[in-house]
C-alpha cells in the first residue's frame, strides 16, 4: 500500500520568506501516559528544524492518538536507511534523508520537500585559508581545472550525483569525521545544504571553517521522510499532518522560521550558481526537485537579486 502522493506542497512554497514565525507545540502531551514512540534518526532529532517539522506533523494529528519523540543510537546515513528496510528494526521509526529512486524502492518515502526543496542547494564550507583557491569559479569546467575535492558522505546521494556530474568526491561514512578530513586538508570544500549549513558551523564551533561566498551548487534533491514500507500508520499520520500544515499556513511559517535568515545571511541573490543534473530520481520525485528548485531560485531573484547576479545555465 503506497501514500497516496501529496498535492499542494507548492503552495507552502509560496508562503515562503513571507509569514511570521511561530513557535512549534511541545512533542510530550502533559498527563499522557501512554503516548506512542516515535524513534527519530539521532541527527535529525539533533537538528532542531526537523525535530520540529516531526512535532509540526504529529501535533496536526491528534486523532492518532498521543505521541513522544525519541532520538535513535548514533548511526551512520547508510545504516539508518539499512534499519528503516527491517520490518521490526528496534533501533529506529524513521529518519529524513534525500531521497533517490532505490530509496523510494526500498522504503516508504512522504514525498513532500521537509525544507521546500533548500537540500538541493549546497554551499562550500572550507578552511579560511583556502577561499583564494574558489576566487574565478563560474562553472563545472572552471571547478575541475581548479582541482576542488569536495567532501561527501559515502552512502549519500550527493556523493553519486557531483561524481557524474564530473567532480572529485572524497568520501567517508561518518558525518562528523568529514569535519576532521577538511582540517586536515584531505578535501577542499565540504558541500552543506543550505538548510543544514549554519547549524553545522554552530556545533562545530570552529572559526578556521568559513562558508565560501561566491559558489551555490544546484540540483533537484528532494529530501524525504521515511518509514519502513510496512509502516502505513505512521507514513499517513507524517504527510496527513505535513498536508494539514500546508494548507493551514503553518508550514510556510515553519519555512520562514528555521530557514529565512539563514537565506538572508548566505546571500543566495548574489553567489553563482552551478547547475547539477540529477540522474538518480524517480520520475515523480524528479518533477518535484526540478518544480522545487525552479521556484526557490525565481523566488529568490524575485525578493532580492541585484542587477548582473550570474548564473552559469540562464535557461533554467
Amino acid at each position: 500500500m503506497k501514500v497516496r502522493r501529496a498535492r499542494g506542497w507548492l503552495t507552502a512554497l509560496a508562503l515562503f520568506l513571507v509569514c511570521p514565525g511561530i513557535s512549534v507545540a511541545s512533542e510530550y502531551p502533559s498527563g499522557e501516559t501512554q503516548a506512542k514512540e516515535y524513534r527519530l534518526w539521532y541527527r535529525n532529532y539533533d537538528s532542531p528544524p526537523i525535530r520540529a517539522l516531526v512535532a509540526l506533523a504529529l501535533d496536526k494529528t491528534p486523532e492518532y492518538g498521543s505521541y513522544r519523540i525519541t532520538r535513535t543510537p548514533e548511526m551512520a546515513q547508510g545504516r539508518v536507511v539499512r534499519e528503516l528496510e527491517r520490518q521490526r528494526s528496534k533501533l529506529v521509526d524513521l529518519a529524513n534523508v534525500a531521497t533517490s529512486s532505490e530509496r523510494e524502492e526500498s522504503l516508504q518515502a512522504i514525498p513532500i520537500p521537509i525544507d521546500g526543496g533548500l537540500l538541493g542547494l549546497r554551499v562550500c564550507v572550507v578552511l579560511k585559508e583556502s577561499l583564494p583557491r574558489f576566487k574565478g569559479i563560474r562553472s563545472l569546467g572552471n571547478l575541475q581545472e581548479a582541482g576542488i575535492r569536495i567532501g561527501q558522505g559515502a552512502h549519500w546521494p550527493d556523493s553519486a550525483i557531483l561524481q557524474v556530474n564530473g567532480v572529485n568526491v572524497v568520501t567517508h561514512s561518518r558525518y562528523e569525521i568529514l569535519f576532521r578530513m577538511l582540517e586536515n586538508h584531505r578535501f577542499d570544500c565540504f558541500a552543506r545544504g543550505v538548510s543544514e549549513v549554519m547549524f553545522d558551523l554552530k556545533l562545530e564551533n570552529n572559526p578556521d571553517f568559513v562558508i565560501e561566498p561566491d559558489l551555490l551548487l544546484a540540483y533537484p534533491m528532494p529530501s524525504y521522510f521515511f518509514v519502513n514500507r510496512h509502516d502505513h500508520e505512521t507514513a499517513h499520520r507524517l504527510q496527513l499532518g505535513m498536508e494539514r500544515a500546508i494548507f493551514d499556513g503553518s508550514f510556510g511559517t515553519y519555512l520562514d522560521q528555521y530557514y529565512g535568515q539563514t537565506i538572508n545571511e548566505l546571500n543566495l541573490h548574489s553567489r553563482n550558481v552551478l547547475v547539477l543534473e540529477n540522474p538518480y530520481l524517480t520520475e515523480e520525485s524528479q518533477a518535484i526537485g526540478s518544480r522545487t528548485l525552479l521556484e526557490l531560485r525565481r523566488r529568490i531573484r524575485k525578493l532580492s537579486a541585484p542587477k548582473g547576479a550570474s548564473y552559469s545555465n540562464p535557461e533554467s
